[in-house]
């Protein structure tokens, strides 16, 4: 548990976590451009490349509530090292994989892995830290986020320029060697003191209700919002997720306590989040098409063009300023002020010097600016509202609302784009219209959370 003085290894411990965490992270991305090697050498068909890439994401998606219980049940770095190697040994099948099922079924694999990894690794954060560091060591969690999203493309462009696909997953091995060592010898052992038994029925309705409205969000774009595909997955994830609603309840022991959702500091940072996430991951989405098929730079230019945006969020984040400025300005002023600065950078990608790199580069520093003051803060606000002990939930929450958000995100803002283009609109004119509705969310996400926040502020006090 986190002391006073926080765990005298603190800062190395980190440091492994988040190497840990940002593997998980770059394989999230790495796969997209390793698609035309695997078309050719796999002979993959559209719909195997769609599950090799689902295959992953869905599993993680599904399991980030159920793998922040186990974590707060089982003890955290008991599951960070069943996450490690999962994601080691699938790395090593899907590496050597001979078939397209193989590979899949690997990357199933991986996504268990990915799931134990990025919830136990903020829940250990949480533990190892006191509360006055706990705002830098997020931030510094929250900027591996960002090199893992700037990182994917680039490492999986070098290792395909030079191996052959099988590479970009067997040099997760090494890593995930290197980091069972280290959680082994570094890393304290925490979980709840109060030893619940397994909540079985939550973590089976939570995976598959999260793994329903996930793959729902995905489908949408490919095969139509009103096909039977997706309106079925809905329909089972909204009646799934209503049960587990109903169990978490009345559980004695449940995994997720509804009674977090009468806290204002968690429903606003909640709301908050999901509106967040949602703008960002659909604009960021519109982004590289942005810069490939207006600007026309090749795949692997465009992901260096897109690095200005994690190397601000890296740069005031290692160096503490970010946390230095939220503890200054309060939650709920960073979170309005992060997504203000979000806001207009998505603006000035979208109507500011559109035939150029200039508007874009002005806009990645400003979202990368607003991501480095506002996402932390948002983190921390989900964890502060939730009981230590119970910190890998409150993990498994912050990844939940991440992939949920994110995924649709893409799934409407690509709607928007598609139905410009549909409607006679110039690519340009539609992709910049997707990016300021991305802004819209992005503000209006600011503005909601950060009103919450200041008025459960106002009644604490």
């Amino acid at each position: 548990m986190s002391t006073p003085q926080g765990h005298p290894q603190r800062w190395l411990i980190l440091g492994v976590i988040c190497l840990a965490q940002l593997t998980v992270l770059l394989d999230n991305t790495v796969l997209n451009v390793a698609i035309p090697s695997l078309t050719r050498e796999l002979h993959a068909q559209t719909s195997d490349i769609q599950w090799m890439i689902n295959a992953y994401s869905l599993v993680q998606s599904g399991l980030l509530l159920t793998a922040g219980s186990a974590a707060d049940r089982y003890g955290r770095k008991k599951m960070l090292i069943t996450g490690l190697a999962l994601f080691g040994v699938g790395s090593l099948v899907a590496g050597l994989a001979d078939s397209t099922g193989r590979l899949i079924a690997a990357r199933a694999g991986m996504g268990i892995g990915g799931a134990l990894l990025l919830t136990t690794t903020l829940a250990v954060a949480m533990q190892i830290f006191s509360p006055e560091e706990q705002p830098k060591a997020i931030g510094i969690w929250s900027a591996v986020n960002a090199l893992g999203f700037a990182g994917g493309p680039l490492i999986g462009g070098f290792v395909l320029d030079h191996f052959w696909w099988g590479a970009i997953f067997l040099v997760n091995i090494p890593v995930a060697a290197l980091g069972l060592v280290a959680v082994v010898a570094l890393v304290p052992e925490s979980k709840n003191p109060r030893g619940d038994r397994p909540d079985l029925p939550g973590a089976v309705l939570s995976t598959i209700g999260m793994a329903s409205l996930v793959y729902a969000i995905i489908s949408g774009p490919s095969h139509g919002w009103t096909s039977a595909r997706v309106l079925g997955t809905a329909a089972v994830a909204v009646l799934v997720l209503s049960a587990f609603a109903w169990w978490e309840s009345r559980a004695d022991e449940p995994m997720l306590d509804l009674h977090f959702f009468r806290d204002p500091r968690f429903t606003g940072a909640v709301a908050g989040a999901v509106l967040i996430v949602f703008g960002m991951g659909g604009a960021l989405f519109l982004l590289t098409q942005h810069l490939q098929f207006v600007l026309g730079y090749g795949p692997l230019e465009a992901g260096l063009r897109t690095a200005p945006l994690a190397l601000t969020v890296v740069a005031l984040n290692f160096t503490g300023l970010s946390a230095k400025w939220s503890a200054r300005l309060g939650t709920p002023v960073s979170i309005a002020l992060g997504m203000v600065c979000m806001a207009g950078g998505l603006v000035s990608i979208a109507e500011v010097d559109s035939g150029g790199y200039a508007g874009t580069l002005l806009g990645l520093l400003l979202i990368g600016a607003g991501c480095a003051v506002a996402n932390p803060a948002m983190a921390h606000a989900i964890m502060s509202a939730i009981p230590p002990e119970k910190a890998g939930v409150g993990a498994g929450i912050n990844g939940t609302l991440a992939e949920f958000g994110n995924g649709l995100g893409v799934a409407v803002l690509g709607a928007v784009l598609s139905s410009s283009v549909a409607s006679g609109e110039p690519l340009s004119a539609a992709l910049g219209a997707g990016q300021l509705v991305g802004a819209v969310a992005v503000l209006v996400g600011g503005f909601v959370a950060a009103g919450l926040l200041r008025r459960a502020e106002r009644v604490s006090a």
